[in-house]
């Protein structure tokens, strides 16, 4: 039979960053209410949180390279809202923004979670955010503290 390995939402260990854009923050600071949440009620201490706020969803991967670069996080959430309007701003931000975090979260050495809302509508932002489709952030939360317990399960992990 094979061993199977796959994350847990038990004792994470370590640090964890959120980084968060200001820009649309009624949207998302319910989605960092919401990561908050969930990373204490599985076992996040609020001392080994760190949240870092940047202007826009467009700087959301530079802050979050840096950080995961600093080896100081096992985990880092990002969060943030690009809600389409009638430019093709959107299409550059949110192509560039989702490139970014995901090619980061295969290069860094620590695990990294997409939270970032990318919406037709306000309506389907606010939803996201936690009104009718669950909060997006929490969810991001989750799947961090599930990876970074993947990941110490890893051959050759510390």
């Amino acid at each position: 039979m094979p061993r199977t390995f796959e994350g847990n939402l038990v004792n994470p260990r370590g640090r964890f960053a959120i980084t968060v854009s200001r820009f649309n923050s009624f949207i998302t600071e319910p989605l960092l209410a919401g990561a908050l949440d969930a990373l204490v009620r599985h076992g996040v201490a609020d001392g080994d949180i760190d949240v870092f706020k940047c202007p826009g969803t467009w700087e959301l991967p530079g802050l979050t390279r840096r950080l995961a670069e600093s080896g100081k996080y096992a985990g880092i959430v990002a969060l943030g809202c690009v809600i389409r309007g009638g430019t093709p701003h959107f299409e550059h931000v949110s192509a560039e923004v989702s490139k970014g975090i995901g090619q980061l979260s295969l290069n860094a050495g620590c695990a990294v979670t997409f939270g970032v809302l990318t919406t037709d509508t306000v309506e389907q932002a606010v939803d996201r955010a936690g009104v009718k489709a669950g909060n997006k952030g929490a969810e991001a939360a989750v799947a961090c503290i599930e990876m970074v317990n993947l990941y110490a399960q890893l051959p050759g992990a510390k």
